[in-house]
């Protein structure tokens, strides 16, 4: 536990962006999940607007520090290559 007040809200924070961070991370995950799957499905159209939203939710991550930037282009990029792929 800690003792001084700088340490007890330091500690508040981590909490807090702790719990932030993997509601984020979760998202995307689950969104890559899905555009992932309508690659498998041959759906392009699906997973054209899905990719959208991936994008979209990797940006914010990198945004708010959960993603690095780099991390999360390689990501799009890919997705993006799998998608393009389609017929």
């Amino acid at each position: 536990m800690p003792n001084h007040k700088s340490a007890i809200k330091r500690t508040r924070q981590n909490d807090k962006r702790r719990i932030r961070n993997n509601e984020i991370r979760s998202a995307a995950r689950t969104a890559v999940k899905k555009v992932r799957a309508a690659i498998e499905a041959q759906d392009k159209d699906t997973a054209q607007k899905l990719f959208v939203e991936v994008s979209s939710l990797l940006d914010g991550s990198v945004s708010k520090g959960v993603h690095h930037a780099k991390n999360a282009a390689r990501r799009v990029s890919r997705l993006a290559l799998q998608i393009n792929k389609l017929p």
